[in-house]
């Protein structure tokens, strides 16, 4: 038996836009079933994500979170993700764990900003000047070329610093005016404490939310939630596990039918020009699978 082994170098074989496509494509097939799972060691955490799309194949991804890693050299978060076929159940890919991450969480909020941002929006807020914050600026250039990027960061020096780096992009430091001023914002931190508030928001902006992934983490206030329409990647990853909806629907400043609709509902995903559209990225191993699979067939296309 064998099976393709892809690293990074794979990178260079994809497109942002044809990612959102096979994104697409996923969702038109029957709905995954997804599975978590935990163990623990004192702070070490593995976490195995598993996947199955009939007529697509399954996966298993396994994340370990060792927090004492950074002071050894190594990255606190590494991992392994398995494609297995869907007809067999043979072993067809091993992934850079790494490479279908990054893809993975920014082509979700890529295909969401496709569809839900204006199609003329070429001023874009990054908030979080982190890993994910970089990828967003590259992503978002590839999607829009004569975009404009403003980048703020709680630690104003590590904005400065990434702004530096990249050509097109300025710190700022006021956040509520760069609010003001986007018509994308992307927001891409740790917080627990609402950074971005309802009353700075404009019609017409489209909100993307991807930092917050527990129970107790929220980048945006009630009000945002509720002056926005909602979305959400999928319903089973994020209403009942992210802060960002289970704190604000278990308070009653939502309700749940006021988030509208996730991926399996493509057609909702619709703006009028006034409209601020919220999209929660919530991630999910359904969604994993649907990366993977279009990394493997993009390298045995190369």
């Amino acid at each position: 038996m064998s099976f393709d082994i892809i690293g990074p170098e794979a990178e260079k074989l994809l497109d942002w836009h044809a990612l959102c496509a096979a994104l697409v494509a996923g969702h038109a097939l029957p709905k995954a079933e997804i599975k978590d799972s935990f163990l623990y060691r004192d702070r070490d955490t593995i976490l195995s994500r598993a996947a199955w799309i009939d007529g697509m194949g399954a996966l298993v991804k396994t994340a370990t979170v060792f927090p004492d890693n950074p002071a050894k050299g190594r990255p606190m978060i590494d991992g392994a993700v398995s494609l297995l076929n869907d007809q067999t159940g043979g072993l067809d890919a091993v992934i850079n764990f790494h490479l279908v991450t990054k893809w993975k969480t920014i082509g979700d909020s890529m295909l969401a900003a496709s569809l839900l941002a204006p199609k003329a929006a070429r001023d874009i807020l990054i908030v979080g000047a982190g890993t994910q914050g970089r990828n967003l600026i590259a992503a978002h250039r590839a999607m829009r070329p004569d975009a404009r990027f403003t980048l703020w960061n709680r630690t104003h020096s590590a904005a400065q610093e990434l702004a530096d780096e990249i050509d097109g992009v300025t710190a700022v430091e006021n956040l509520e005016s760069a609010v003001g001023a986007a018509e994308i914002i992307s927001s891409a931190t740790m917080t627990t404490e609402p950074l971005i508030l309802g009353e700075w928001l404009q019609p017409g902006q489209h909100l993307d939310l991807i930092g917050a992934y527990r129970p107790d983490m929220r980048e945006v206030d009630d009000l945002a939630l509720q002056r926005a329409r909602i979305f959400v990647d999928s319903f089973d990853t994020t209403v009942d596990h992210i802060g960002e909806l289970k704190i604000p629907l278990a308070s009653g400043a939502i309700t749940r039918q006021d988030v509208l609709a996730d991926y399996y509902d493509l057609a909702q995903f619709t703006r009028r020009p006034e409209d601020i559209t919220l999209f929660k990225n919530g991630g999910g191993a359904h969604l994993d699978l649907m990366i993977s699979t279009y990394i493997l067939n993009a390298w045995r296309r190369k």
